[in-house]
């Protein structure tokens, strides 16, 4: 069964630099595609907990995510629409800084690399320059931040981020989903 046959794939993740776990639902409902999870670590000996929800279009463009929970005593609602022609909102204003962009990048998660991976569904040898708008931990900012993808094997793709700034070999399953982010994230189980 093809991963476009599966109606739903799961993972979870431990942290290493963030001390934690998170587990993620990719799902597929009629032509919409869903990523569900629940990411619960430490950050600056705060306890954290953060729900997400997020919903792309059949293209996997986003359209619209739901981040909601606790970093310490500190409670998270996060809500962004994206608008036609890519214009994104934050908490009902628009943020005119990630305007153009089609993915969204959760700051706290290995979750979203899975959507432009599955996106821009590059061959071996082939990369891709996006502009993707991040969410940032902890202050929940949304700003733009250039990626970059290259497919060097069936399961890995070099990722780079600032301009070459952070790199990283992702490791993912035959899903897509990241299975080892070096030294951040590594999969503890996965369906």
């Amino acid at each position: 069964m093809s991963s476009e046959d599966r109606e739903w794939q799961s993972i979870i993740w431990r942290g290493m630099v963030w001390q934690g776990h998170e587990y993620c639902r990719m799902s597929r409902v009629n032509s919409a595609w869903y990523l569900e999870g629940t990411a619960v670590f430490s950050y600056e000996q705060d306890p954290c907990l953060l729900n997400y929800r997020i919903r792309c279009d059949s293209n996997r463009r986003t359209n619209s995510a739901k981040v909601g929970g606790w970093v310490g005593t500190s409670r998270v609602e996060t809500w962004i629409v994206v608008k036609a022609e890519q214009h994104w909102w934050l908490n009902g204003k628009e943020v005119p800084g990630v305007r153009g962009c089609i993915d969204l990048d959760l700051n706290f998660s290995p979750c979203t690399n899975t959507i432009a991976i599955r996106r821009l569904n590059l061959h071996v040898g082939e990369e891709a320059e996006i502009r993707a708008a991040w969410l940032k931990f902890p202050s929940f900012a949304l700003e733009p931040l250039d990626q970059k993808y290259q497919r060097v094997d069936d399961n890995v793709y070099r990722y780079e981020s600032g301009r070459g700034r952070f790199k990283a070999d992702l490791e993912v399953d035959q899903n897509d989903l990241v299975t080892e982010y070096p030294g951040i994230w590594i999969a503890e189980s996965f369906s």
